[in-house]
């Protein structure tokens, strides 16, 4: 990875039609040849920050230059250093995939010979010269994506954004996906802008990830040391009586020897493919446990933001239905940071029972970035329900992005 800044945002912000503000003044620099993951959930500003660094949006206020070009002063400069494969598919499926490139290369006035090249190879790069002739609708998702790899890497860019690559692949496409962006990094030296809310694909493929919430930044740092910060081992106890849930967190949250609890919901984790990948995952842990959580900071890296626990009050567990009754949501998970967890998963049984907590299953771990996302923004990846003003910021992101450059 290079030294030089190839990437650099400063106070960069988009506040839709003065109230709703998708980005919230975030600054960071990306160095050249390197794999920047922004992690995050639907609506936490992913997409709305690439747009902005594409030329698809104008900032609010704050400033960004991408290969050395103004993205307000320069954007034409900035398209031609960018390629770019949105999370919506944009290919025309009525032609073939060497149609589709050809088309593309046309747009940025490539040369008829270099096309011609160009377009060869990049469809040995994904591995489609022999599905090139073929019209795109009979593609898989996977070839799709990779196509629209090649599309964005056409024209020599600089920069490659990566906007949720790899959503609604099932995961042994997901897989070919990250070989693919690897061999990209590694043999073509682009430097890779990657937005996810997928923690595993985040801890796989990038250097370093960024965290975003609600449009800040959150914490900034390699995977290792994000995951290193949270010292301890991880303690999850299922419980599904909603009057347990508090019981119990009051419980652990009185011993010295729980750093931290977290409480969040479990509908649908055991049936969705993804997050039966991603337990398999988590239970294989990671090696590397570390020094404990620092304030989140101004520099480059290394910064991540202590997050204030959740008031009982604001445990998700409960809901009132239209008779004012309070009513099960299914089964809720504790989050125990603890040292040296398999020696205490005896002692949290026992107090549980002396306590009359029932327990549905108790499991162990090491920290994973689902942890991380957990203890810095107080909620997991996963709770993407969100409120009316998330749907409201989403759903103008995506109008603004579809039509002519946003106005701040």
């Amino acid at each position: 990875m290079g030294s030089i800044s190839i990437i650099e945002v400063k106070g960069l912000s988009k506040v839709f039609k003065g109230k709703i503000r998708a980005v919230n003044r975030i600054s960071f620099n990306v160095k050249e040849g390197e794999i920047l993951g922004f992690l995050g959930p639907n609506g936490a500003g992913k997409t709305t920050t690439l747009n902005m660094l594409s030329t698809l949006l104008r900032p609010s206020e704050g400033a960004a230059k991408v290969n050395g070009f103004d993205i307000e002063q320069e954007p034409d400069a900035v398209r031609r250093s960018i390629g770019y494969v949105f999370q919506e598919p944009t290919l025309d499926l009525q032609l073939t995939g060497r149609e589709n490139l050809d088309f593309h290369g046309r747009l940025y006035h490539l040369k008829k010979e270099d096309r011609k090249r160009r377009i060869e190879e990049m469809l040995q790069l994904v591995q489609l010269t022999d599905r090139a002739d073929d019209l795109v609708k009979t593609y898989s998702g996977g070839m799709k994506r990779r196509l629209e790899i090649a599309r964005g890497l056409l024209h020599h860019p600089k920069v490659l954004f990566l906007d949720e690559p790899t959503l609604g692949l099932d995961p042994q496409t997901r897989h070919s996906i990250w070989d693919h962006i690897q061999r990209l990094n590694k043999e073509r030296r682009i430097t890779i802008i990657l937005t996810t809310h997928y923690t595993e694909e985040a801890d796989f493929l990038c250097g370093r990830i960024l965290i975003i919430d609600s449009g800040e930044i959150v914490a900034l740092d390699t995977p290792e040391k994000l995951k290193a910060k949270l010292e301890g081992d991880v303690v999850i106890l299922v419980i599904r009586n909603p009057t347990m849930v508090l019981r119990a967190r009051s419980l652990f949250e009185e011993k010295k020897w729980v750093r931290r609890v977290d409480v969040f919901s479990r509908e649908n984790t055991e049936t969705s493919p993804d997050l039966k990948m991603e337990k398999m995952h988590r239970m294989r842990g990671v090696s590397r446990i570390g020094g404990m959580m620092g304030e989140m900071g101004s520099g480059e890296g290394g910064s991540i933001r202590k997050q204030k626990p959740k008031r009982h009050e604001d445990i998700p567990e409960m809901e009132i239905d239209d008779g004012n009754r309070r009513k099960d949501l299914g089964s809720k998970q504790l989050n125990l940071l603890v040292d040296n967890g398999s020696h205490r998963i005896p002692e949290i049984v026992k107090l549980s029972e002396a306590a009359g907590i029932t327990l549905e299953s108790v499991e162990l771990h090491k920290p994973t970035l689902d942890d991380v996302f957990l203890s810095v923004t107080g909620r997991n990846i996963r709770e993407e329900k969100g409120s009316f003003v998330e749907m409201a910021r989403r759903h103008h992101i995506l109008q603004q992005a579809r039509g002519k450059r946003g106005v701040g």
